[in-house]
Parts: C-alpha cells; structure tokens; sequence
C-alpha cells in the first residue's frame, strides 16, 4: 500500500511538473501576471493550464492538456527518427483510425513559433 500511494503521489509530481514548466513559460513569453493564469488542482476537470484573465485567453488560444509518462516512449522514437532526417525542424504527424491527424513538435519550438507571431 505504501508503494502505491508513493507511487501515486510521484506520478502527480510528474504531472505538476510539467504543467508548471508550461505556465510559467506562457506568463514570461506574454507577460502575464500570476493572477491570469494557474495550474489545475489535482482531481479537477477541464485543462491543465488554466487561463483566468480575458488578457490571457487572448494572447494564448489554446487549451493544454499536459502529460509526463513513459508511456509515450514510441512517440519519442518516432520523434527523434523526425529529427535524424535533415537539419529542418522535426514534426512528427500521428493518426489512429476514427481519430484526426495530430501534428507533434517540441515545446521550445511551439513557443518560438507563437513568440515570433506576437
């Protein structure tokens, strides 16, 4: 039982982690205060990264759902096979049946990139 709830309590530090490293980028690249924007509690629903303020919401459109886990070490392979072609940004396009094409890039480059259009 120790375990598990060791276990448990790492996996939400994981999470917590990396929502952090998300929102405090959104708050530097946009100048936001702390009061705009905040992480999710653990167990609450809707996003990761929560916009509070209309100033927030206009200058980042977009809605984070962040996940930290091994399990995505195939995506990362895939990733880095992306990478090994050429000296271009790698993008790594990804489908299941029944599902949209999802398009996957690093998070410096994705905040480059929306720094650049501000």
């Amino acid at each position: 039982m120790e375990q598990l709830l060791m276990n448990n309590n790492s996996r939400k530090a994981k999470s917590k982690y990396l929502q952090n490293i998300v929102k405090d980028k959104i708050i530097k690249l946009f100048n936001l205060n702390n009061s705009d924007i905040r992480t999710s509690n653990t167990g609450e629903n809707g996003e990761d990264v929560k916009l509070l303020s209309i100033t927030a919401k206009r200058a980042f459109p977009y809605s984070v759902e962040c996940k930290n886990a091994e399990q995505h070490i195939g995506l990362y392979k895939n990733f880095k096979q992306a990478k090994r072609h050429n000296h271009r940004e790698p993008l790594l396009v990804i489908k299941k049946n029944r599902e949209p094409a999802l398009a996957i890039i690093s998070l410096q480059h994705f905040f480059e990139l929306i720094e650049k259009d501000d």
